[in-house]
C-alpha cells in the first residue's frame, strides 16, 4: 500500500473517530438539556421524600375524562409515607377534570406549569358534608354544605402549590343555581382547609369559584402567597380568601379580581359562632392589589361572632372597588374587632374610602340573642392616599354599643367629579384624627399635625413571618 492510501485511510479513521465523538458529545448534551428541562426547583415550607405523577394512577389530562377516581387514588397510595418523608403528587400540562377530592398529611399538591385543574359539572362528584359548627347552617341555604374541591380536615403540613398552574372553578353552573334558587346545599369553595396545621397555598392561578376561592378554618400557621384569583365582578360570593376562625396567617403577594370581598376575615356567625368560641388572630396581609366593585378589599365580618383580633394589613392597592377596609357586624354578633392596624393604603375609584357598619342584618336562623352586642375598640389606619373617591367615609356604630378607639391621620383623599356632599357621616363612634383630608367628623376630634403619626402599626414580628422556606426539587420520571 503506497503512502498516499494510507494517509487517506488515516485521515478517513481520525475523521470517523471525530464524528463519533461528535454524537456522543451532542447526545450527552441533549441528553443533560432534557434532565434540565425535567428538573425544576421550587419553594415550600416542608420538601418530600416520595413522589408520584397523577398519571401514574390512570389521570387523563384531556378535559372531558373525570380524574375523580385517580385523585382519590393518588393520596389514598400517597397517604403511607406521612411519616416517612411525606409525598408530592405532580400534575403535568394538561385539563384535569375532576370532583372533589381529600388530601393528606405531610402532602403537596403541585400543578405544573400549563396543567389546569377543571372542576366537574356533574354534581354527583361533589360530596355533601356537615355545616360548619360556628355557622350552624350554610351559608347559601339552611342545610349542609357541599365538600370544596381541595378539601382537608384536622392533617398536619400541606402545600398546595405549582408553577403557577390553575384551578378553574368552571362556577357558572353553579351561580345560575343560585340565582334560580336551585340549590338545597350550600356551594363548593375551591379550597377548603380544616382543623389543620402548617398549610400553604402559593404559586397558583384560581379562576371562577362556585363560591369563596380559598378558605382556611379552624387552622393555624397557614401562608397564602403569590396567588391570582378571577371571578367575574357580578359573580355571587366568589370572595378571594377568607381566613375564618384561624391564628397565625400569613397573605401577600396577591392579586384578586372577585364578585365579593378580596379578603374577608372571619370567625362564626351569631349564637353558633358565640358557642364555639374560636376567633380569627395574628393575621397579616400585605402587597394585596384588589379590584372589587361591590365589595370591601378587606373585610372584617359580617361572621365576627368567635372575635377578630391583631390583624395588620399593609401596602394594599385598591382599584375600583367599593370600600378600602369595612367592619361588618350588627346586634346578635356578639363577639369583638379590635387591635386592628392598617397602613400604605392606595386606593383608585372608590365609592367609600373608609366604612363601619353597624347593622348588618343577616341572621342564619332566629334564636339569635339580638342583646348580643359586638366590641369594636383599637381600629388604626394611617399613611393612606386615594383619588376619585365619592365619599370619603361612612361610619356607622350601635345605638348604646358605640365604636371606639378609632384613629385615622396621614390620609389623603382627592374626590371624583361628583362626590357627596357630605364627605364624613359618623354615628355612635369615638375616636381621633390627625392630618386628614378632606376633614374628619368631630367625633373623630382632630388632633393635629403634632399627631401625624399617633396611629398605631406593631413592630414586633409575628410567629408566621418566621416560617423557613426551604428550596425543594423535583425531577419528572413519568411524563
Amino acid at each position: 500500500m503506497d503512502t498516499s492510501t494510507r494517509v487517506h485511510k488515516m485521515m478517513r479513521a481520525l475523521l470517523g473517530i471525530v464524528l463519533l465523538v461528535g454524537m456522543l458529545n451532542t447526545r450527552q448534551v441533549q441528553g443533560r438539556k432534557a434532565r434540565k428541562l425535567n428538573y425544576f426547583e421550587y419553594n415550600a415550607m416542608n420538601c418530600r421524600a416520595h413522589t408520584a405523577c397523577i398519571t401514574q394512577f390512570g389521570g387523563v389530562g384531556d378535559g372531558t375524562t373525570s380524574n375523580t377516581k385517580a385523585f382519590q387514588a393518588a393520596v389514598a397510595h400517597l397517604s403511607q409515607f406521612e411519616s416517612d418523608g411525606g409525598s408530592l403528587l405532580f400534575v403535568p400540562a394538561g385539563k384535569w377534570l375532576t370532583g372533589s377530592f381529600n388530601l393528606t398529611s405531610h402532602f403537596t399538591l403541585f400543578l405544573d406549569t400549563d396543567a389546569v385543574l377543571l372542576a366537574s359539572q356533574v354534581m354527583e362528584e361533589w360530596p355533601l358534608i356537615d355545616a360548619l359548627p360556628s355557622y350552624g347552617r350554610g351559608r347559601d341555604t339552611a342545610g349542609g354544605r357541599y365538600a370544596s374541591l381541595i378539601f382537608g380536615s384536622n392533617l398536619t403540613d400541606v402545600i398546595i402549590t405549582g408553577n403557577n398552574g390553575s384551578i378553574n372553578g368552571q362556577g357558572e353552573m353553579w351561580w345560575q343555581k343560585f340565582h334560580k334558587g336551585e340549590l338545597k346545599y350550600t356551594r363548593p369553595y375551591l379550597i377548603e382547609m380544616m382543623y389543620s396545621d402548617t398549610l400553604q397555598i402559593s404559586n397558583l392561578t384560581l379562576i371562577d369559584s362556585p363560591s369563596w376561592n380559598i378558605h382556611p378554618v379552624y387552622s393555624s400557621n397557614i401562608l397564602i402567597q403569590s396567588i391570582t384569583i378571577s371571578a367575574p365582578v357580578n359573580s355571587p360570593n366568589t370572595d378571594g380568601i377568607n381566613p375564618d376562625s384561624c391564628t397565625n396567617t400569613r397573605i401577600e403577594d396577591c392579586y384578586i379580581v372577585s364578585g365579593d370581598d378580596c379578603v374577608a376575615v372571619k370567625s362564626g356567625w351569631d349564637e353558633y359562632g358565640i358557642s364555639f368560641g374560636m376567633p380569627t388572630k395574628q393575621l397579616v396581609i400585605r402587597r394585596l392589589t384588589c379590584i372589587s366593585p361591590t365589595s370591601a378589599v378587606i373585610a372584617l365580618g359580617s361572621e365576627m361572632s368567635g372575635g377578630i383580633q391583631d390583624v395588620r394589613a399593609e401596602d394594599i392597592v385598591a382599584i375600583n372597588s367599593e370600600s378600602g377596609v369595612r367592619i361588618k357586624t350588627g346586634p346578635g354578633r356578639g363577639g369583638y374587632v379590635k387591635d386592628i392596624y392598617v397602613k400604605g393604603f392606595t386606593m383608585h375609584t372608590m365609592k367609600w374610602a373608609f366604612w363601619m357598619t353597624g347593622n348588618y342584618g343577616s341572621h342564619p336562623d332566629d334564636k339569635y340573642d339580638p342583646n348580643a352586642l359586638p366590641m369594636i375598640n383599637n381600629i388604626n389606619y394611617r399613611d393612606m392616599v386615594a383619588d376619585n373617591v365619592s365619599m370619603s367615609a361612612r361610619l356607622e356604630g350601635i345605638s348604646g354599643d358605640p365604636f371606639t378607639g378609632i384613629c385615622i391621620s396621614n390620609v389623603s383623599i382627592s374626590l371624583n367629579a361628583k362626590p357627596k356632599k357630605v364627605q364624613w357621616t359618623c354615628t355612635d363612634v369615638a375616636g381621633i384624627s390627625s392630618q386628614v383630608t378632606p376633614r374628619t367628623c368631630d367625633l373623630l376630634a382632630d388632633k393635629g399635625a403634632e399627631y401625624a403619626t399617633e396611629c398605631q402599626f406593631p413592630t414586633d414580628i409575628l410567629p408566621i413571618d418566621d416560617v423557613e422556606i426551604k428550596t425543594c426539587s423535583y425531577y419528572k420520571r413519568y411524563i
